[in-house]
């Protein structure tokens, strides 16, 4: 018995390990790993921006070429503050059931948009500054939830937290009256802290015959980049068109200065990317005062490092998280109340990226969120400034598997559940100029 769940240890933790660096402490209002939106207006919106360019952040952020419709400069700022709830339970075999609750604490996550607008000049400028990816996990060791039994029968303590931060210049010409193409390269910074470490196989330097795993805590900003290309047609009448795609993330290798038993030094690396997102988008303008808008996206796990189709190789090594591509869809409909009064609402609805039999692979990183609801509102306080507020719901999600061994696949009679929901309240103001 002690060896069947030593093995899981040797396993579940590296596959935690992976889900650990994949995420960031930013969002489980996500679609998977990556934000729904960035930004106070963009969240009211659902994220929706590929062909509503409602403000500068959120322009940047889902399509460069909507920057063309601005018909001036703007900056926005924002900042959110993300409250999500976890619990972890599991069964197994001979060592009874249990669940844990989570405290993964408050989030912060700031959003800067910048666009500046000529009207004269068919090229306009933008820049955006904003967390788009992550997770975090923290749960304590239990003696009573299996899965969180201390080391080596169990995973012991788990924390885990990445951040992904993206700094994405922009810049989208106006072609005709009508089209206009973007463009966003993207420098993305990722944190990592990770604890037991699972990517790296445990170690016995002791001699002691328990093998353990190793800490990753405060390791430095790794450095990743990309590009985003993107398309707006808006003919001018109550219709307009959006697509963009966003090329996969590609990060360094996450490093982790460690050591084993007995104090030794060891350096551990780990290759984990963001998936491509392919989006499309239409807004409506037919009705005075008010903007409908509806976008979806296709994002690219499986052929992402760190994603890739979950097991374990000859060492035990989990091979990947076992994410499935998926699809998701955002709507959302802001009204001008009055002059001075903008209200917003939006829904967005994703596919699990997670399938049941991969949960054990995902007991860190929980991210099966698939409902998630937004209001918001803006305030004009002066003549060029105004204040914008935003409120978002993630409706509670739960995903139940067996565990998944090393040598052992499925183990009959264990199971491993998951359920996280998350709130969100974000404030920020635009200046226009």
């Amino acid at each position: 018995m002690r060896h069947v769940r030593s093995s899981l240890l040797r396993t579940g933790v590296q596959v935690l390990a992976l889900l650990l660096t994949v995420v960031l402490a930013s969002d489980a209002l996500a679609q998977g790993l990556i934000l729904q939106g960035v930004g106070t207006v963009n969240r009211a919106m659902a994220g929706v921006g590929t062909a509503a360019p409602v403000d500068a952040a959120g322009a940047v952020f889902r399509n460069p070429a909507t920057l063309s419709a601005f018909d001036r400069s703007e900056i926005t700022v924002g900042a959110e503050l993300l409250l999500q709830t976890e619990t972890l339970s599991s069964t197994f075999p001979a060592a009874g059931s249990g669940s844990t609750t989570g405290e993964p604490g408050a989030t912060l996550i700031p959003a800067v948009g910048w666009v500046n607008r000529n009207p004269d000049s068919p090229v306009t400028f933008g820049l955006g500054m904003y967390g788009v990816a992550g997770f975090k996990s923290n749960y304590p060791s239990s003696l009573t939830n299996p899965v969180l039994t201390p080391q080596p029968t169990g995973l012991g303590r788990v924390y885990a937290e990445l951040q992904v931060f993206e700094i994405a210049p922009a810049v989208s010409l106006q072609l005709t009256d009508e089209i206009s193409v973007g463009v966003s390269p993207i420098l993305a910074l990722g944190t990592l802290d990770a604890s037991p470490l699972f990517l790296a196989s445990p170690d016995d330097a002791n001699g002691d015959t328990s093998y353990t795993y190793r800490q990753g805590l405060g390791g430095r900003s790794h450095y990743g980049g990309g590009v985003q290309i993107g398309v707006y047609y808006d003919p001018h009448a109550n219709w307009a068109f959006g697509a963009s795609l966003k090329s996969p993330t590609w990060f360094e290798d996450f490093r982790f200065y460690t050591q084993d038993e007995v104090g030794a030094p060891r350096l551990d690396k780990l290759a984990v990317d963001l998936p491509m997102i392919a989006s499309v988008g239409c807004a409506y303008k037919g009705i005075d005062r008010v903007l409908w808008a509806l976008d979806a996206r296709y994002v690219d796990y499986k052929n992402t490092d760190g994603f890739r189709a979950a097991g374990y190789d000859a060492t035990g090594a989990a091979t990947g998280l076992g994410w499935d591509n998926i699809l998701s869809v955002s709507t959302a409909v802001q009204v001008a109340a009055t002059d001075r009064l903008t209200l917003r609402a939006g829904y967005s609805y994703q596919e699990n990226p997670i399938s049941e039999k991969n949960t054990f692979f995902n007991i860190a990183s929980p991210l099966i969120l698939q409902h998630i609801v937004s209001v918001g509102a803006s305030i004009v306080v002066s003549q060029h400034a105004s204040l914008n507020i935003a409120y978002l719901h993630a409706f509670e999600a739960e995903n139940t598997g067996p565990w998944v061994l090393p040598g052992y696949g499925a183990i009959p009679g264990s199971s491993a559940t998951s359920q996280i929901s998350a709130d969100a309240i974000s404030a920020g103001f635009t200046v226009r100029y």
